[in-house]
């Protein structure tokens, strides 16, 4: 694998990341809600690595041949997304509202929420299993292992750079407009309950 491929993926990733979705409406609520937005990005950025491994080991290959094990993860997936813009719904995040950062279970508990969105996501799952091995070469030189495991890599830094981007702002932006931030929020919500329940109607029907 050449550093031609890797720009190659990387303008893909890059491109396919600015596209907003379950993660945005996650480091949007987050950045409105929460004092700091690291952890909500870096369970985000954990979920990444996570698909990442399960690719490289040849995992989602295995789930994707398998439709009743993928029928389940999409609506494993689909539901948790649902409960999370529900909850997010009922309530909506004020700027310098939200919890403290004190006490390290506050911080895991936001790292294991956006771990979820994005690791259970079952078409994250699918899009990694089907744009990664295409900038692979089988006969570059690298083990097949550490060549996904690169370009993961190189996905989840950009991820990082955007969604920290994406929290930061929409508390800029939003910090001194409560009454728009909880229009934000809600809007946050309603997109991910939408995303999951349109996982699961595509896979249950």
């Amino acid at each position: 694998m050449d550093a031609g491929s890797v720009a190659a993926f990387w303008t893909v990733s890059v491109l396919l990341i600015l596209v907003p979705g379950a993660d945005w409406a996650y480091a949007i609520a987050a950045g409105l809600r929460d004092r700091s937005v690291l952890p909500a990005v870096g369970g985000l950025l954990t979920g990444y690595v996570v698909l990442t491994g399960v690719v490289a080991a040849g995992v989602a290959a295995l789930v994707a041949r398998t439709p009743a094990v993928l029928t389940g993860l999409t609506v494993l997936g689909a539901l948790y997304l649902v409960w999370l813009g529900v909850a997010t719904l009922a309530r909506p995040s004020v700027p310098g509202a939200g919890s403290s950062d004190e006490g390290s279970g506050t911080w895991v508990a936001r790292m294991v929420t956006g771990t979820g969105v994005s690791g259970l996501n079952p078409k994250a799952l699918l899009l990694f299993l089907a744009l990664l091995p295409q900038f692979t070469d089988p006969e570059g030189g690298w083990p097949m292992a550490a060549q996904i495991g690169t370009l993961g890599l190189v996905h989840t830094v950009s991820c990082g750079v955007v969604y920290l981007g994406v929290g930061v702002l929409a508390r800029q932006v939003l910090g001194a407009r409560p009454a728009v931030a909880r229009v934000v929020t809600r809007v946050s919500g309603a997109a991910m309950v939408l995303i999951g329940v349109g996982l699961m109607a595509g896979r249950l029907l």
